[in-house]
């Protein structure tokens, strides 16, 4: 379940969609970001905070607002809780909730916690944002980045000293772009991590979704793909010669697109709407 540990980062994986959850941990605090999926790995997941915790600040961070990822809300009722204004505001966040409640039904799951939108202590609500995370002598925080465009409610987010860039959905080695919010907005937010890779001392980049990289060359492979995606789609909705075969090319990189099918074709759908303006 831990695909990366080291310099105080561990990396767990969910078995479902490769999804990640990250524990940092400070000498004064300890954060962690978007606990999920199954109750047995939220469990194992809770257990190694709790090891570790001893008597240092826990904070809970939400990458976003998508159900797979605020699943485990309230899994950690002590700590304080970080997140974008746009999650705040999210008008249909009971959705998130009924969807969480289909899962579990579905399989016959059980949560040793209640099933709850994130309530905020911590609100980001600009770009460069900072919090200072711990004792303030020991000079860590999280420099925040708005990132819409997979939602309206994305945060990037750089840990220091650490040297984390926490991502959300964006930068998957497994995924093709999933835009629910507008391709120039996630365009957008692909140049602010651009911006991030070339201002900071990024050294792990963690997904949402697939495998972290600490190879900045890969971070910048992943942005152009990101890129390249989207320039294909648009070409192929506007059904430019040669389009089709090349979308096609893109989508054989990925072991898992047959799995991708849904958002991809939404991902079509979505840009057929803006084509139309």
């Amino acid at each position: 379940m831990i695909q990366y540990r080291a310099n105080g980062v561990t990396v767990f994986q969910s078995a479902l969609y490769q999804t990640t959850s990250t524990v940092v941990e400070g000498e004064s605090f300890v954060l962690v970001v978007d606990p999920t999926w199954l109750p047995e790995e939220v469990e194992t997941i809770r257990s190694y905070v709790a090891e570790v915790q001893r008597d240092r600040t826990l904070y809970l961070l939400f990458t976003h607002s998508d159900w797979d990822h605020i699943i485990a809300s309230a899994a950690f009722p002590d700590a304080v809780r970080i997140g974008s204004l746009a999650l705040v505001e999210r008008p249909d966040w009971r959705e998130a909730l009924d969807t969480i409640r289909d899962f579990d039904a579905k399989y016959y799951l059980r949560r040793s916690y209640p099933i709850e939108y994130p309530m905020l202590e911590v609100v980001i609500d600009h770009d460069g944002q900072r919090l200072a995370l711990g004792d303030p002598d020991e000079g860590a925080a999280i420099t925040f980045g708005l990132a819409p465009g997979h939602t309206p409610c994305g945060l990037l987010s750089f840990v220091e000293p650490h040297g984390v860039l926490l991502v959300g959905d964006y930068l998957s080695d497994v995924e093709v772009p999933f835009i629910y919010f507008g391709s120039k907005r996630y365009e957008t937010t692909l140049g602010k991590v651009d911006d991030m890779l070339s201002q900071l001392a990024v050294r792990v980049l963690v997904p949402g979704h697939g495998q972290h990289t600490t190879d900045v060359a890969e971070m910048r492979r992943r942005v152009a793909a990101a890129y390249e995606y989207i320039a294909a789609a648009r070409a192929c909705v506007r059904e430019e010669e040669g389009a089709a075969a090349a979308l096609a090319a893109i989508l054989r990189r990925y072991p898992f697109a047959a799995g991708m099918k849904d958002e991809h074709e939404q991902n079509l759908e979505l840009f057929r709407r803006e084509l139309k303006g």
